[in-house]
């Protein structure tokens, strides 16, 4: 009786055993993980940035030559307001594209994928080759790339051809963690408006082609295209020159769309969690962090020294209520998807219980009409808003 009664309690709260299952829990931290270190790696580099423009101008005004090695804010992008307007438009249309002709250009969209994680791998394994060589940037070739970059882009390179002959996940997994850093740290939102305007048009947008899309083309096109494997290029290459053996019989290729996490106890089971669940609110966690890092240093700038202690209301920064904001919208979102037993748009959940908490901490902070539109301009004049131009 013990257990039969075990098991009816079992099945009645079996939801709330599946959301603690090892899938979810790494899905979870993972993608806070990512959004947290990427975030953090703007930051820094536009530190870093800041500093080399302004030891470029004490070297010129010294009569020295300015450095020409190449600045890594010059590969940042920002969004202005139409682009934001357009992004949702634009990625359904890349989205119809892949699905009505996904058969036809796979072969291509696999090699571009592969080129394209390839470079994001470069660039998310070059602070760990950095640390390796002992934090020294070594020599530059050619004037641009040092030792450890040039380390990183062969190692990078290697994982992909691994991934290209063998399709393993957890390789398809760091091309996709690769990709979550890349992006959240070189494209940047420059204010709230921007921002808000950005998510809420990707939540119609997920709302739309996962829920609504089955109604005109009898199928659900988000699940379709994220889960369509790719034909494997080795193969393509191994029928043209006629060639066999393992070139030939070369798994196919899922793509690095999305990140994939097996289950530890349920045989066969996985969780997935699409890249732009990850990149979209880390974009908004990114630009508020580096809100907070500029009201601090006018903090600091008009009182001439760091604050004294806090209170509990100062210490709460934008960046930690977006973040567990984050949390809770990525818990409803899987309990969601246990009770409803089916794919849910992510960001219906993950827009609102991060975009609302912070308009909503803003407003009540007196930074709202300031973060919605010129955030990181001074109200007055001075060096510090030169200094953090951004």
């Amino acid at each position: 009786m013990a257990q039969v009664g075990a098991n009816m309690e079992y099945q009645e709260y079996k939801w709330a055993y599946s959301i603690m299952d090892s899938s979810k829990v790494s899905a979870c931290l993972i993608s806070m993980l990512l959004i947290v270190y990427g975030s953090f790696r703007s930051l820094n580099m536009e530190r870093e940035a800041r500093e080399r423009a302004e030891k470029e101008r004490e070297a010129t005004l010294l009569g020295g030559k300015p450095s020409t090695a190449s600045s890594a804010n010059n590969n940042v992008q920002t969004l202005s307001t139409m682009q934001a307007l357009c992004f949702p438009l634009g990625s359904s249309v890349a989205l119809l594209i892949m699905f009505f002709f996904f058969d036809s250009m796979q072969t291509l969209v696999a090699i571009c994928t592969a080129i394209i994680a390839c470079a994001a791998l470069a660039f998310l394994l070059t602070p760990l080759c950095q640390y390796a060589a002992g934090g020294v940037g070594g020599a530059r070739v050619c004037g641009r790339y040092s030792g450890p970059e040039l380390a990183a882009a062969l190692l990078a390179a290697a994982i992909v051809a691994v991934w290209v002959l063998t399709g393993h996940w957890l390789l398809m997994d760091a091309m996709g963690m690769g990709l979550c850093v890349t992006f959240i740290a070189l494209i940047r939102l420059p204010s709230l408006k921007v921002s808000t305007l950005l998510l809420t048009g990707l939540l119609l947008y997920d709302v739309f082609w996962v829920f609504f899309s089955s109604y005109i083309f009898t199928t659900n096109v988000m699940v379709k295209v994220a889960t369509r494997p790719a034909e494997n290029p080795m193969n393509v290459v191994a029928r043209r020159l006629q060639l066999g053996g393992a070139l030939r019989d070369a798994p196919k290729l899922s793509l690095p769309a999305k990140l994939v996490f097996p289950s530890m106890h349920h045989q066969g089971h996985f969780s997935m969690l699409g890249l732009g669940d990850i990149v979209m609110p880390g974009l908004l966690l990114c630009f508020v962090l580096r809100y907070d890092a500029y009201k601090k240093s006018t903090l600091v700038c008009q009182m001439g020294q760091v604050p004294g202690p806090r209170s509990m209301g100062s210490r709460l920064t934008y960046f930690h209520c977006s973040l567990l904001g984050y949390f809770l919208g990525l818990l409803t979102a899987t309990v969601s998807a246990e009770v409803f037993k089916a794919a849910q748009p992510a960001l219906l959940y993950l827009v609102p219980f991060t975009l609302l908490p912070l308009l909503t901490m803003a407003y009540v902070k007196g930074d709202l009409r300031r973060m919605w539109s010129e955030p990181f301009i001074a109200p007055t004049t001075g060096k510090l808003g030169a200094d953090f131009d951004v």
